[in-house]
């Protein structure tokens, strides 16, 4: 196994989820990879090796405050992105 941030993986999650709450943002790939972006890195990487750390990143995931957090930082970036979109 490769190292990856386990953030990635919860944010791609989430991401749908949130862009649903916003129906005047635009939801082309290029504003989802920004808004992507810019969520994490207002966010504390969380980098596994192993599938043993991918088990406990996930565990730490479902702690109610981690998981505010991340919908915080996902919002901020689509009311971000939705106010400056890059695309033409």
């Amino acid at each position: 196994m490769e190292f990856k941030n386990y953030m990635e993986v919860i944010v791609e999650h989430k991401l749908d989820e949130i862009l649903a709450q916003y129906p005047n943002c635009c939801k082309c790939d290029s504003c989802r990879m920004d808004i992507a972006v810019l969520a994490l890195n207002n966010l504390k990487p969380k980098y596994v090796s192993t599938v043993k750390g991918q088990i406990f990143a996930r565990i730490d995931s479902m702690n109610s405050q981690y998981e505010v957090e991340v919908i915080r930082q996902i919002a901020a970036a689509v009311e971000k992105v939705a106010l400056h979109p890059r695309h033409g």
